[in-house]
C-alpha cells in the first residue's frame, strides 16, 4: 500500500511539473542477467524514478546500446544462441516493444553503435574478437556479421570516436588497446599503424570513453583500478599516453587482481579475490565536466573533475554504492547518476553536484537479479 501511495505521489508530482515546464521525458533501462529481463523507469526532473514494467528479454541479457534518433534500444544476450534484441521505445511511455531478434557471432560483454546507427559492434571476451553487423534503415541488425576480426585476449569493450573514423578495442587479458580505422561506407575495419597501443602488463584495460571534444580518451583498467588518459590524434587516430590516476579512495587496502573467466562459463577462481581490485565501468557526464568510474570489490563510485583544455582529471569524491556495481549511467542532463549492482536488489540514483563533484543519494528503487547494465534516453 505504501509503495502504491509513493508511486501515486511521484506521478502527481510529475504531472504538476509537466504543467509548468517544457520538460522532456527521460527513461532509464536496466538489464538483469539472471532474470533475463529489462526494467523500465521514468525519471522525474528531481531524479526520482517511477518504476515501470519489466520486459522479458533473454537469459543472461547484459550489454545494451541506444539509438536515440530512431528511438531504439539494443540488448545483447550472452547465453546460447547468442543474440541481440532490438526494441522500439515509445517516446510517451518509455515502453519497450520488441522489433527484432538477430543472432550474434559470440557472447559479447559490450555492444555499441557507430555514429550513423548503421553498424553494431561487439567485443568478445571469451572469444577474443570484435565483430561488425550491418543495421538496416528500420534498425534491424543483420543476421550475418559483415566482419569478424581476431584481437588480443579478453576483448572487453568497443567504441568508435566522434568522427566515426577510428575504433578502439581494449583487451584485458593481453594488456593492449587495438587501434582500427573504420570505413563508415562499407562498415569494415582495418588495422591502424601501429595496430596496438600497449599498456603496462597486468593492468587489464577494460572500458573507455572519449572526451566531448574528441581530443582525449580515458581508459579504465580493471585489475589495478586506474584511469589512463590518452591524447587522440585527430589525423592519425592514434593514442598517446598522458597520465595515470587511481580510482581507489585514500587508504584503500585492495591489491591488484587477475583476469577472471568469461560470463556463462563454468569454473571458479583458484585464489581468494576478496581483496582484489575489480574496476568495472566508466562514463563521462554529457556536459564533459566530470568522469565517473565504478569498482566492484568495495562497491564504490569515484568522481573526477575534468580539465577540458589539458584533459587532466582530479578526484573529487568517492561513495559506496550498490553491491558489485558492474554498470551505471549518467542521465542526459548531467545531473544524475544511476547505479546498479550485480549482488543487489535495488538501484540507486544520485544527484551530482556540479560545483563540488560530490554525489548525494536521491533514492533507491527495485531491480532484478544480477543487474549489470544501465542506459538512459531523453525525448
Amino acid at each position: 500500500m505504501l509503495n502504491a501511495l509513493k508511486q501515486l505521489a511521484l506521478i502527481t508530482s510529475f504531472t504538476l511539473l509537466l504543467m509548468n515546464s517544457t520538460y522532456s521525458k527521460t527513461f532509464v533501462y536496466v538489464s538483469s542477467a539472471d532474470d533475463g529481463d529489462i526494467g523500465t523507469y521514468e525519471m522525474l526532473p528531481t531524479g526520482e524514478l517511477i518504476v515501470g514494467m519489466r520486459v522479458k528479454a533473454a537469459p543472461l541479457v547484459m550489454p545494451m546500446a541506444v539509438n536515440a534518433k530512431l528511438k531504439l534500444l539494443y540488448a545483447g544476450s550472452r547465453s546460447k544462441p547468442y543474440s541481440v534484441l532490438t526494441y522500439r521505445i515509445d517516446p510517451n511511455t518509455g515502453m519497450l516493444n520488441l522489433l527484432n531478434t538477430s543472432p550474434l557471432a559470440e557472447s559479447f560483454p559490450f555492444i555499441s553503435l557507430d555514429k550513423t546507427g548503421r553498424y553494431l559492434f561487439g567485443a568478445g571476451y571469451g572469444s577474443s574478437l570484435v565483430s561488425v553487423n550491418a543495421v538496416d534503415a528500420q534498425g534491424k541488425v543483420s543476421s550475418t556479421p559483415a566482419q569478424i576480426v581476431p584481437v588480443g585476449r579478453n576483448a572487453h569493450s568497443v567504441r568508435v570516436d566522434a568522427t566515426n573514423q577510428f575504433l578502439f578495442v581494449p583487451t584485458l587479458g593481453s594488456d593492449e588497446v587495438f587501434q582500427f580505422k573504420f570505413n563508415a561506407k562499407t562498415g569494415l575495419l582495418c588495422s591502424n599503424t601501429p595496430a596496438v597501443s600497449l599498456t603496462k602488463a597486468g593492468t587489464g584495460p577494460r572500458h573507455f570513453v572519449f572526451s566531448n571534444d574528441n581530443r582525449f580518451v580515458y581508459l579504465l583498467s580493471e585489475l589495478v583500478g586506474t584511469i589512463t588518459t590518452f591524447s587522440l590524434d585527430s589525423k592519425t587516430g592514434l593514442l598517446t599516453q598522458l597520465s595515470i590516476d587511481s580510482i581507489l579512495p585514500p587508504g584503500s587496502d585492495l591489491q591488484p587482481g587477475l583476469p577472471r573467466g568469461a560470463v556463462g562459463v563454468a569454473g571458479a577462481p583458484v585464489r581468494s579475490v576478496e581483496k582484489d581490485i575489480w574496476a568495472a565501468d566508466i562514463h563521462m557526464t554529457p556536459d564533459g565536466k566530470y568522469l565517473i568510474a565504478s569498482e566492484r570489490t568495495n562497491s564504490t563510485l569515484t568522481v573526477f573533475s575534468v580539465d577540458s583544455q589539458s584533459g587532466k582529471i582530479t578526484q573529487t569524491s568517492c561513495v559506496q554504492t550498490e553491491k558489485q556495481p558492474r554498470g551505471f549511467a549518467v542521465d542526459p542532463s548531467s545531473q544524475f547518476v544511476i547505479a546498479t549492482g550485480e549482488l543487489s536488489s535495488t538501484l540507486s540514483v544520485y544527484k551530482l553536484d556540479s560545483p563540488t563533484g560530490t554525489l548525494t543519494l536521491v533514492g533507491k528503487y527495485p531491480t532484478g537479479k544480477a543487474s549489470s547494465w544501465v542506459e538512459t534516453i531523453a525525448f
